[in-house]
């Protein structure tokens, strides 16, 4: 079911970027010889994900000669994101396009091959992090299937430890789009690498030091690749890419008796959530006493959180403070 879904999805999502493509060919064309006219020297960075354009923004600093813009500022799932021709104009006149790469970017992919910037560089993240890069995987409410092809976990910017190794190969990017400014790029690097780096530390004694090692999500995860990092055990009623919404009552009680196992005191949510599901397992243990606690896996930040200087690190240092009383 969840693999005829995202089929299906893609099939629309590429039949809707094509006709959206066509409704902005011409404009852009009418545009084009305004735009050489005014030979701008201004480069134009477009990012789909908001941890790709606040470690973008680092890298940069203070530049004035580096547009970056932010597609999915309306707080949009990317699962479901579907661009306008406003977003698109963006990606196809961009000069760097930075993108995730995995499943809900298949639009992406679609309109890179009609961007009318025919000089434009794109980094694809996922491809990006090579062998670093990890499958999803089934959880308790799904059937695996012998047949299904394996996808990639896209989620990739919710472990410190990518976010490290990413930001190194946008920097570079730069460095080559924009070399008169290199060095600034990368003393800019430098130290936002210092910061991630010692907020990894953080996690890592937290996870070392902790009562507990394992968490469970009522709800999707998209946090394998963090706690992957750090070694803690996790169980969830669907991955991080499911279609689902409604867990059957057979996964409920799995999770209710796995928090009875392992004498969990918390149940874990994503932002937005509804925690329907979080509260039914709840109720289905025997303490019935679990803090319902919430991850932030920033996929509907949105325009007024830019504007109230919501930042990468910020998010995942509450996150940090979520799992202090998770596993303790």
């Amino acid at each position: 079911m969840k693999n005829e879904f995202k089929k299906i999805n893609a099939i629309f999502a590429s039949v809707f970027v094509a006709i959206s493509i066509f409704s902005i060919i011409f404009c852009i064309s009418c545009n084009q010889k305004k735009l050489e006219s005014q030979n701008s020297k201004e480069l134009k960075i477009v990012t789909t994900a908001f941890p790709f354009y606040d470690w973008t923004k680092n890298i940069i600093g203070d530049s004035n000669g580096i547009k970056v813009d932010f597609l999915m500022t309306k707080g949009s799932d990317p699962h479901s994101f579907q661009p306008g021709v406003e977003e698109l104009a963006k990606v196809s006149e961009a000069d760097l396009f930075i993108f995730a790469g995995g499943e809900s970017d298949d639009w992406a992919k679609d309109a890179i091959k009609n961007s009318v910037n025919k000089n434009q560089n794109q980094l694809n993240l996922l491809s990006s992090l090579g062998a670093l890069a990890k499958e999803e995987e089934n959880f308790e409410g799904e059937e695996e299937s012998c047949t299904e092809e394996k996808e990639f976990d896209e989620h990739i910017w919710l472990s410190l430890k990518n976010a490290d190794f990413l930001c190194k190969i946008i920097a570079k990017k730069i460095c080559e789009l924009d070399p008169n400014n290199k060095e600034t790029y990368e003393k800019n690097l430098e130290s936002y690498s210092k910061k991630l780096c010692e907020l990894d530390n953080e996690y890592a004694q937290l996870c070392g030091t902790s009562k507990n090692h394992a968490v469970l999500f009522g709800d999707r995860f998209p946090f394998m690749y963090l706690m992957k990092d750090y070694g803690i055990d996790y169980f969830a009623a669907f991955s991080g890419c499911s279609a689902e919404s409604e867990a059957s009552f057979e996964t409920i009680i799995k999770l209710a008796l796995k928090i009875d196992e392992l004498s969990l005191k918390s149940i874990l949510t994503l932002e937005n959530s509804d925690k329907k599901i979080a509260e039914s397992i709840k109720s289905n243990t025997k303490s019935k006493n679990q803090k319902i606690l919430t991850l932030d896996s920033m996929q509907s930040i949105t325009k007024k959180e830019l504007e109230e200087g919501i930042t990468y690190l910020v998010i995942m240092k509450k996150n940090l403070e979520v799992l202090k009383t998770a596993l303790n």
